[in-house]
C-alpha cells in the first residue's frame, strides 16, 4: 500500500509535523529553479502571498508530473517585511542584515501548502503568521548568528521560533504550525473531509 501522500519537500520539520499527525508520507524533493521563478514573480509584482502560493504549486506539480496517480503536496514559506521578500540568508552576514532590519519591527511568514492528484491542483492554503521582533542589539544579533548558524541557514528570516529564536519575539499572532511552514490543521481537516484519514 502506497503512503497517504508524497511530500515534494526536503523540510524535515514538515516531514515530522506530518509524521507526528499520523500521516504516512513518502518523501520525494522537488528540483526546481527556486531563485529564478522567485525573481521572475517578483518581477511582474507578484504580491508575498501569491509568491508563496507559486512556489508551492511548482513543487507539488513537479512531482505530480512523475506520480499522476498520488496525493502530492507541495509547500513554500515566505517571510515578508513591508512589503520585501527575505529569502534564506546566503550567508551568516546575510543572516545578520536580515535579523536587524527586523529588530523592533513586526513582519509576516505565509506558508504556503498546494495538494495535486491527477496532475491537478485540488486543495490550496496559504497560512500567515504576524510576528514582533524585539529590538536586538547588534552584539547580540552577531552572537545569535554565530552560535545558531548551522541550523538557520535553511530558514526564512535566519532564525527558528521552535530553537533559541523564540527569544528574539516579543509577540507572535497565529497558528504556530504556520511558523513552521506547514498549514497544517486545515490540510488534516482536509484530508479527513476526503477520508484519507479518519477520526
Amino acid at each position: 500500500m502506497s503512503a497517504t501522500l508524497i511530500l515534494a519537500s526536503r523540510s524535515e520539520i514538515r516531514a515530522q509535523l506530518l509524521r507526528n499527525a499520523g500521516v504516512d508520507i513518502e518523501i520525494q524533493p522537488a528540483r526546481i529553479d527556486e531563485e529564478t521563478i522567485r525573481a521572475s514573480l517578483e518581477a511582474e509584482g507578484t504580491s508575498p502571498r501569491d509568491l508563496a502560493d507559486a512556489l508551492a504549486e511548482f513543487k507539488a506539480r513537479k512531482i505530480a508530473d512523475k506520480n499522476p496517480d498520488r496525493l502530492v503536496l507541495g509547500c513554500d514559506q515566505i517571510a515578508e517585511i513591508g512589503g520585501k521578500v527575505l529569502s534564506k540568508p546566503r550567508d551568516p552576514d546575510d543572516a545578520k542584515a536580515q535579523l536587524m532590519e527586523m529588530s523592533g519591527q513586526t513582519h509576516r511568514l505565509l506558508s504556503a501548502a498546494v495538494l495535486y492528484e491527477d496532475r491537478k491542483p485540488i486543495w490550496r492554503q496559504v497560512g500567515m503568521v504576524r510576528l514582533r521582533m524585539r529590538d536586538l542589539s547588534a552584539a547580540y544579533v552577531d552572537d545569535y548568528v554565530t552560535r545558531n548558524w548551522d541550523s538557520i541557514r535553511h530558514s526564512v528570516g535566519a532564525y527558528k521560533l521552535e530553537e533559541e529564536g523564540v527569544r528574539l519575539f516579543a509577540k507572535v499572532d497565529g497558528d504556530y504550525f504556520n511558523v513552521l511552514g506547514l498549514p497544517l490543521t486545515d490540510l488534516l481537516s482536509y484530508l479527513i473531509l476526503r477520508g484519507d484519514l479518519k477520526i
